[in-house]
Order: structure tokens, then C-alpha cells, then sequence
């Protein structure tokens, strides 16, 4: 990383941090007192080395490509997406990040390693997945606040389309700050590319599949603390989330086993995690058990724990529809040298 970059980058941090309260939402507001462990997850829009990959649909971000991909844009993308997880931890950065449309484990590497997150020693878990595009989902941690002791990569086979592949999904059982195990899903769900009805069908199939997982949790699990993150390209309210996965909207009294959606409320709202022709919609979900809404579990969060980051630096005007955009890496394929198409969602955790 050059000089101009690292210190183009720090201050950054200065500025993000001391803008913090001029946010489009109370909600992003500082972690409270009561709590100790942050989560993150975040699309980082097509985050892919410049090297290519025979056996990957990559050739758009090649130097050669559509898209010019290139060393120096894709360096700028590693500060950029660094900028936003520091910003994100308000300095202490999050103890554990998922994250998707990553391409490789290089570019994890680079991240976490080659990048100013280097300070904070990430590790991460990650396997190459059948996905075409050569995407997939990974999980950052902090070996030091979270002890990962079982991963499980599920791989989806889709009955009515055998030769269809998209990502897996990442399942994680670990410790957090040495005291309480948390079961952590990392997802990023088939798109809508082509239509919605036509492909809700693959997004229903994840939402079983998962859910499959989940009841075996609850079942051979006393009050598991299972937390469900990730893209899953569509709406609390649409029947892959509500009605297969039984993620439901966090009413009290909460219900034993039963899968609470914290980013419902948002979802009634005109605000979201990704725009789309003028109208913001959550595609990006934290999904959590009924007793981490328990202030008597040891492990325990709050509804306003659970938000987007929704900082004025990943914003731009949208010139197009009126109101506000993310701040993207690309405009179709035209570079644009922001950030993400999607915002990142964070959830606290108070673990006694």
C-alpha cells in the first residue's frame, strides 16, 4: 500500500469518526455501554483479484475485460472496503464480519492482511464454492474474541435445476469472548436476475435448506444462539424468508425455538440496504434465535442493536430517481470508485 493511500485512508477514519453522528439513522449511533461483542456483514460488490481464473466466469474483471478491472482500482477497493469496517467497529473493528461476492481466498488475504485490517489480525473461513460467477461467502473473525470449533460448508443442489450452482452457505460454531457458543450462518441467496417469480423458486429451496439446519439445532441444542446473516436477494416479507425459513417478525412475547427477523421493522419503512430504481429495499438480514432477545440469556441483543450502517460517505445523490443512492464501485460498466451497491448491517451483542 503506498504512502498517498495509507494516509488518504487514515484520515478518513479521523473524519468518519467524528462525523459519526451526522447519520441518516439514530440507529447506527455508538454501541451501547452494555455491549461488547459487534457483528458485521456486508456485499462487498464483486470483489475480485485481477488474475484469471480458467475455471470462473471472471473475464469481465480482468484488465482486458469489460469492466478494466485493474491492480490500481482493485487496490482502491481494498482501502475502500477497509475504510468501511473501521469506520463500521468505530475504531475497534467488528469481531466478526461475513461477507459475500468475494471471489477467492486471495482477496481475503489482501484484505485482511494486505490492507490497512491488517492492525487487527483477522483470520477467516472460506472454501471455493461451485458458484459460476466464482463467487462466494466467507467470515472474518478476531481469533482473540471469537474461537471458531466447528465449520460446515452446505452445498446447494437444486432438485428442479441439477445444473444450476450458486454459492454455499457458510455455518460456523464458535466462542465468543471464551464465555458462550454462538451458531453463526453466513448466506448469499440466488438474484433475481431473470425475474423474481421465475427464480424465487431457488431462493425458496436455500430458505429450506437452511431452515433444515436450524430445526436440527433446536432440536439437539439446549437454547442454541443461532445468528442467520447474509444477502438473501429478497424481503422479510417475501415467502422464502417469512413463510420457509419462519424468520418472523420480532413481536414479544418471543416463542420458544423460533427464528426472529430484526431487520422487519426496517423492511415497513422507506429505508433498506439496497436501492433499486429509486425504492431501497432489505436484501440484507440479521436473523437471530428467541433467546438472544432474552436480557436474561448470557448472550443477549436488542432490536435497535440491529441496523444498517448507513453513513453520508457510502451515500450519493441519485440523480436519476431523486433521494439517495449507495455509493458504488460500478455503474454498469462504467467505474464509479465507491464502495458497494448494498450497505453493511451490523448487530451488538451484550455477552456477560
Amino acid at each position: 500500500m503506498n504512502k498517498l493511500l495509507f494516509f488518504s485512508f487514515s484520515f478518513f477514519i479521523i473524519l468518519a469518526n467524528s462525523c459519526s453522528l451526522n447519520s441518516h439513522s439514530d440507529k447506527d449511533s455508538s454501541t451501547s455501554a452494555k455491549s461488547n461483542f459487534r457483528i458485521m456483514f456486508y456485499n462487498t460488490e464483486n470483489l475480485f483479484d485481477t488474475f484469471d481464473d480458467p475455471d470462473k466466469n471472471d473475464a469481465q474483471f480482468l484488465p482486458e475485460g469489460d469492466k478494466h478491472w485493474n491492480d490500481r482500482k482493485y487496490q482502491q477497493k481494498l482501502i475502500a472496503l477497509s475504510k468501511v469496517i473501521v469506520a463500521a467497529g468505530e475504531w475497534k473493528a467488528p469481531a466478526i464480519i461475513g461477507v459475500c461476492e468475494i471471489e477467492n481466498d486471495r482477496v481475503l488475504h489482501d484484505l485482511s492482511q494486505e490492507s490497512p485490517l491488517k492492525k487487527w489480525n483477522y483470520q477467516y473461513l472460506h472454501k471455493e464454492s461451485p458458484d459460476r460467477r466464482g463467487i462466494d461467502v466467507a467470515l472474518f473473525y478476531q481469533k482473540d474474541q471469537f474461537q471458531p470449533i466447528k465449520t460446515q460448508y452446505i452445498t446447494i443442489n437444486f432438485p428442479e435445476h441439477p445444473h444450476s450452482k450458486t454459492r454455499d452457505i457458510l455455518y460456523c460454531k464458535g466462542v465468543a469472548l471464551n464465555k458462550d457458543t454462538l451458531h453463526v450462518f453466513i448466506n448469499h441467496w440466488p438474484s433475481r436476475w431473470g425475474g423474481q417469480m421465475k427464480t424465487e423458486s431457488k431462493r425458496i429451496f436455500l430458505a429450506q435448506t437452511l431452515r433444515k439446519k436450524v430445526d436440527s439445532l433446536f432440536q439437539n441444542v439446549k437454547n442454541p444462539n443461532i445468528i442467520i446473516l447474509g444477502d438473501l436477494n429478497d424481503t422479510p416479507e417475501d415467502v422464502s424468508v417469512l413463510k420457509y425459513l419462519k424468520a418472523l417478525p420480532p413481536e414479544q412475547p418471543y416463542q420458544s425455538k423460533t427464528l426472529y427477523n430484526l431487520m422487519y421493522p426496517l423492511s415497513q419503512t422507506k429505508e433498506g440496504t439496497h436501492p433499486y430504481h429509486g425504492h431501497w429495499a432489505v436484501l440484507d438480514h440479521i436473523i437471530v434465535s428467541n433467546n438472544l432477545l432474552s436480557p436474561k440469556n448470557k448472550v443477549n441483543t436488542k432490536l435497535s442493536w440491529a441496523h444498517p450502517f448507513k453513513k453520508d460517505f457510502l451515500l450519493e445523490e441519485d440523480k436519476k430517481y431523486g433521494g439517495i443512492v449507495t455509493f458504488r464501485t460500478y455503474i454498469g460498466f462504467k467505474y464509479h470508485g465507491g464502495y458497494s451497491d448494498h450497505l453493511p448491517v451490523l448487530l451488538d451483542l451484550n455477552i456477560r
